[in-house]
């Protein structure tokens, strides 16, 4: 009942309602999900789309190449090599904290570097069905020039999954910010995480968990909704 009526109960260390707490870090952990979403679909997108097109050739095995590493290392040790090269080496960027645009860069593309290759990988899938599909073969057919085929029938379709998916990977980067937030001691819904699970202070723990479990299943409701808004196939099926 208490949950209901939106207590959550009291924080151990912090002596403050946790639902404050909470809602007092929801807007760093957005920012930097949103900042690190901007940075997958910005390098993401095109590379893939790149990729798709020029299958086979040397920018398509370098977005390959991209791919693994992006899903292959660990965003703690990303954000680890961005603080020694950018901050203790050249000393560009600061190494922690929050309040400027300059705290931002770093803990982005350490948040974001995985989702990009993950972006340039299903926009690589996407494009190559599309590039692959009957209503192309027949654009270019009416001798329509290959980048108006490309921009205008195949680049729209192709970005539906993608943007599907971003929607979902949006709450899903709140979510697994936790380790990108510790190393970079930004004030977020996952550094709260760890210092709730550090301190043992159960109420924000069990509270933390169940508001990102509410919110991955509230977006994933709306991004259903907007598929079947933006794809006429999903609404139209019988």
């Amino acid at each position: 009942s208490s949950l209901v009526r939106g207590d959550l109960g009291h924080s151990f260390y912090y002596r403050t309602p946790v639902l404050e707490l909470y809602l007092s870090r929801l807007p760093s952990s957005l920012l930097l999900a949103a900042a690190a979403m901007a940075f997958s679909l910005v390098i993401g997108i095109p590379t893939g789309i790149i990729a798709a097109v020029r299958v086979n050739r040397w920018w398509d095995s370098a977005g390959k190449v991209f791919a693994l590493l992006g899903l292959s290392l660990p965003s703690f040790w990303v954000g680890l090599l961005l603080i020694l090269f950018f901050s203790v080496y050249l000393g560009w960027l600061p190494s922690s904290g929050s309040g400027s645009l300059a705290h931002l860069i770093m803990p982005a593309f350490a948040l974001g570097w995985y989702f990009a290759a993950a972006h340039m990988r299903l926009t690589r899938s996407s494009m190559l069905d599309v590039l692959g599909s009957e209503y192309v073969k027949l654009a270019r057919l009416k001798g329509l020039p290959e980048a108006l085929v490309i921009a205008k029938h195949a680049f729209k379709n192709a970005l539906i999954p993608v943007l599907t998916l971003a929607g979902i990977n949006l709450v899903i980067m709140v979510n697994v910010a936790v380790v990108v937030e510790t190393v970079f001691a930004w004030p977020g819904i996952g550094r709260l995480l760890y210092e709730g699970i550090a301190f043992r202070d159960f109420p924000v723990v069990q509270a933390t968990v169940i508001l990102n479990g509410a919110m991955v299943v509230i977006v994933s409701l709306l991004v259903d909704i907007l598929y079947a808004v933006i794809d006429p196939r999903i609404r139209f099926a019988r």
